[in-house]
């Protein structure tokens, strides 16, 4: 049987599904709003959006928006690969670390992403004025708290067909973000919020003193 998740994983995916739901229940004016205020907005200055009847909202970065943005999804399928990825690393890792240890680490590496999103958007695509949204930021940073604390555990990276050891899917799947995002490959996907979340959580576990287990001779 299942052991029931920790309290601070499961919070955070309730907090995740109520979120989207309400995204998806509301109309169209007020999923705006919703995405106004607590989406990832590019840094620098705001742009008028017009919502129709003459009312007209101004739409740009909120402080709070860096962390906000990670309880929002932008379709069904993002949110369940994201949640499915928390279900399966979260409880684990927050049984490994104690929740406080783990909500830390967790908000850290969701931070993390946003800024680096921010940056990468301020400096080479200042134009860009679509929000980011989504907790892969977050989710990255798991996988690489699992691939250093079980490295030799066995992962499936799609479209390779067999399990690889953790440590080599973390590697692996960093590297294609990285080539994603300087070449423009998979547009729509925030690349390097996701960089921004791995490298935050390896720099936070090795503050820490987290180092992968030896293996035995």
């Amino acid at each position: 049987m299942t052991p029931r998740l920790p309290p601070v994983t499961r919070n955070l995916l309730i907090a995740n599904v109520v979120l989207f739901a309400l995204q998806m229940l509301l109309n169209d004016e007020n999923t705006l709003a919703v995405t106004r205020w607590l989406g990832l907005w590019p840094f620098g200055h705001d742009i008028a959006v017009d919502l129709g009847g003459g009312d007209v909202a101004g739409l740009g970065f909120r402080p709070w928006q860096v962390v906000t943005y990670a309880f929002l999804h932008g379709s069904v399928m993002h949110i369940v690969l994201n949640m499915y990825a928390l279900y399966m690393f979260g409880g684990l890792l927050e049984r490994v670390m104690g929740a406080r240890r783990f909500t830390i680490y967790y908000f850290t590496c969701l931070v993390a992403a946003a800024v680096a999103q921010l940056a990468v958007l301020y400096f080479f695509d200042p134009e860009k004025m679509y929000p980011t949204v989504g907790a892969s930021g977050a989710i990255f940073g798991l996988l690489v708290a699992f691939a250093m604390l079980f490295p030799r555990e066995k992962l499936m990276l799609i479209p390779i067909p067999v399990g690889i050891p953790a440590w080599l899917f973390v590697i692996l799947y960093g590297t294609a973000e990285l080539v994603f995002g300087v070449t423009g490959t998979l547009s729509g996907i925030a690349h390097f919020a996701h960089l921004g979340g791995l490298v935050a959580g390896v720099a936070l576990l090795l503050a820490w003193g987290v180092r992968p287990p030896r293996q035995g001779t």
